[in-house]
C-alpha cells in the first residue's frame, strides 16, 4: 500500500496528526508504534495509573548517566511505550504553560513565525471538550475530555486553604488569564457513560479514524531509519516480528517517537553531530550538531510529612478499601477511583516575582521513589517543588549504532547553580505552608528531609538524593531561526538539509514550557497538521 504520509510514534502529538491527515484531510497515513496498541483496561481509570508506576509493562525506563554532582545517581526517567504514548500511561494533568513561555519562543525565532501564545491558544481550545470553562481561553467542541478529579480528598481542601492563608491567590483555572495562584488541577479525564475515565490520545482522536482504510497502524514495531534518497526523506525502516522492513512515503515523514527516542532515530539515520555519528560508524547525510542537545526536563524535590489522621489516600489501594473503592466506582462511577490522587498545586515565585518558576505539587501520601529510600508509606503529605524552567541544559547521545539499544541521557539536574537555588527556596516555602492552617493542625511531623536538616548544605545533599524527573523531557531537535548552528529544525518544523521530514513532538519545542507537556505535545500535532496544509488558523485576541 502506498502511503501520503508515515509518523514514526504513536503518542500523543502523532495519534492528533494522523487523526486530521485522515479525517480533515483524506491523506493516506502509516503510523508506526513500539509499544502495544493497548494499555490495561485498569488505566482507563483515573486512578488506575498508579498501579503501573515504575513498572515496564508501558514504558521505557532510561537510565541517565551518573551525574557527580548527585552523588553519582543517574535518575530514572521513564518514557512511554504503548499507542498513545504519555496521555495512556500519565497522572493526566491538563496544563498548558505561560503566555510568556509561548511568546519568548516567538521572540526567540524571529518575530511573528506563529508560535506566540496567540497563534497556539486556538490549537489548545479546538482539542478541548471542557466540562467546566467554556470562555476565550477554553473549547467545548473538541474530543479531548478536560474536567476537574472526580472528588477532593480533605488534604486537598486544606492545602489549598493553607496557601491562601499563607499568601497565594486562589486561582480557578491555571489555563486561563493567569497561572500564578493556588487551586485544583484539570486532567484529561471525563465523564463517559456515567464514569469518569482517562480521555488518552486513543480515545479522544485516532479511535475516530481506526476503521478508516487510509489509516495503517502498525504497534510492537521498531522505526530503525528515515530513508532518504538525495536530499529527501523518502519513507522509514522498521523492525516488525524479527522482520526488517520499509515504507515509503509519498508526501512526508513525520517523527515522533519521544524526545530521546526522535534524537535517536534522526542520529541513527545519519542527521545529527558529524563527529558523533562517526564515532558508531553512521555515515553522515546531514551535520545537524544541535540534535541531542538542548535537553531540558521538569525535575523536583519533596518535603514529606506524616499526618495526626487520614487525610489523603493512603492504604486506599489495597485490601477491603481497594475492593470498597472500586466497587463505588463501578455502581455509582464516584470515589477515589476517580481522581489521580494529585488534585492541586500552586504557581508561584520564590524570588517574589509576578512570573511563577515553581510548581508546588500536593500529593496527599508520602511519596518518594523506592530506590531513594526504604521509607515505609503512612498517612502524611508530600510536598514536592517542580522547576518549571530550568536553566540547565542535558544531552541525548547514541549508545551504539544498534537501534534496539538505548540512547545516553544526561539530563544534568541541578547543573546551573540557580536551578538548585530555586529548589531550595521553594523547600523552605513548603514546610512553612505545613506550619500554615487548616494543614498545620494536622501534621504529626516531618520526615523528609527532616526537622533538624536546616541548612542550605544540608538541603542541596537532600536534593542531590532525591531529586527526580517530572516527566517531560523536552527540546532534543529543537527549531531555531535559519542563522542558528543549533536549531535542527526550522519554524515549520522541517529538519534542516533534509526535504520532506519534520519533526511534530515535544524535541522541536525550543524551551520547556512551565506546565506539564502533555497539552503541548497535543497542540504540536493539531499545529503541525495546519503548517502541512497550509491552514489558515486567526490567532486569539485576547486583553494583556
Amino acid at each position: 500500500m502506498a502511503f501520503d504520509y508515515i509518523i514514526a510514534g504513536g503518542g500523543s502529538s502523532a495519534c492528533v496528526a494522523a487523526t486530521r491527515l485522515v479525517r480533515d484531510h483524506g491523506a493516506r497515513v502509516l503510523l508506526i508504534e513500539r509499544g502495544p496498541s493497548h494499555y490495561a483496561k485498569l488505566m482507563q481509570m483515573p486512578a488506575g495509573y498508579m498501579k503501573y508506576l515504575g513498572r515496564e509493562d508501558f514504558l521505557e525506563m532510561h537510565h541517565t548517566v551518573e551525574q557527580p554532582r548527585l552523588g553519582g545517581r543517574g535518575p530514572i526517567v521513564p518514557q512511554a511505550k504503548v499507542l498513545g504514548g504519555g496521555s495512556s500511561v500519565n497522572a493526566m494533568v491538563y496544563m498548558r504553560g505561560q503566555r510568556d513561555d509561548y511568546d519568548h519562543w516567538d521572540a526567540f525565532l524571529g518575530g511573528n513565525t506563529g508560535w506566540s501564545y496567540a497563534d497556539l491558544l486556538p490549537h489548545f481550545k479546538a482539542l478541548e471538550k471542557n466540562q467546566k470553562f467554556n470562555d476565550a481561553y477554553h473549547g467545548i467542541d473538541g474530543s479531548l475530555l478536560v474536567s476537574d478529579p472526580g472528588q477532593l480528598c480533605e488534604m486537598t481542601r486544606d492545602y489549598i486553604l493553607a496557601a491562601q492563608g499563607a499568601g497565594i491567590p486562589y486561582n480557578p483555572d491555571f489555563n486561563g488569564a493567569r497561572q500564578n495562584g493556588v487551586g485544583v488541577m484539570q486532567h484529561t479525564m471525563g465523564v463517559v457513560d456515567g464514569k469518569m475515565r482517562r480521555s488518552d490520545a486513543v480515545f479522544s482522536f485516532l479511535s475516530q479514524v481506526m476503521n478508516d482504510k487510509r489509516l495503517t497502524v502498525v504497534t510492537e514495531a521498531l522505526v530503525t531509519r528515515i530513508l532518504t534518497e538525495g536530499s529527501r526523506a523518502v519513507g522509514v525502516e522498521y523492525v516488525k516480528d524479527g522482520k526488517r522492513l520499509e515504507a515509503r512515503a509519498e508526501q512526508e515523514v513525520l517523527v515522533a517517537t519521544g524526545t530521546y527516542n526522535t534524537a535517536k532515530l534522526l542520529m541513527l539515520s545519519g542527521l545529527g553531530p558529524a563527529a558523533h555519528l562517526k564515532e558508531h560508524g553512521i555515515a553522515v547525510h546531514t551535520d545537524l550538531p544541535g540534535v541531542g542537545q538542548n535537553l531540558q526536563d521538569h525535575h523536583e524535590v519533596p518535603v514529606i510529612a506524616t499526618t495526626k489522621r487520614a487525610s489523603g489516600y493512603f492504604g486506599e489501594d489495597k485490601g477491603w478499601p481497594m475492593l470498597r473503592n472500586g466497587l463505588q466506582y463501578v455502581l455509582f462511577g464516584t470515589g477515589p477511583v476517580t481522581t489521580t490522587g494529585i488534585e492541586s498545586c500552586l504557581f508561584y515565585d520564590p524570588d517574589g516575582g509576578d512570573r511563577p518558576t515553581v510548581q508546588l505539587y500536593c500529593a496527599p501520601i508520602v511519596y518518594l521513589d523506592r530506590d531513594v529510600t526504604d521509607m515505609q508509606p503512612t498517612h502524611g503529605v508530600t510536598l514536592t517543588s517542580c522547576l518549571l524552567r530550568p536553566k540547565a541544559r542535558g544531552s541525548v547521545k547514541l549508545r551504539s549504532a544498534d537501534p534496539a539499544a538505548k540512547p545516553v541521557v544526561d539530563s544534568n539536574f541541578f547543573g546551573d547553580p540557580d536551578d538548585l537555588r530555586l529548589t531550595i527556596a521553594s523547600m523552605r516555602f513548603a514546610r512553612e505552608l505545613l506550619k500554615t492552617e487548616p494543614v498545620g493542625s494536622n501534621i504529626k511531623g516531618e520526615l523528609l528531609p527532616g526537622a533538624d536538616k536546616l541548612s542550605d548544605a544540608e538541603l542541596s545533599a537532600f536534593c542531590a538524593k532525591t531529586v527526580k524527573t517530572n516527566y517531560h523531557p523536552s527540546g532534543s531537535a529543537r527549531m531555531g531561526r535559519d542563522d542558528d548552528p543549533m536549531a535542527v529544525l526550522d519554524t515549520q518544523l522541517r529538519v534542516r538539509g533534509v526535504e520532506g521530514l519534520r519533526v511534530i513532538d515535544c524535541a522541536a519545542i525550543p524551551f520547556i514550557p512551565s506546565a506539564n507537556t502533555n497539552a503541548i505535545a497535543l497542540a504540536l500535532g493539531n499545529k503541525a497538521v495546519s503548517i502541512l496544509m497550509n491552514e489558515t488558523v486567526a490567532p486569539a485576541v485576547l486583553d494583556r
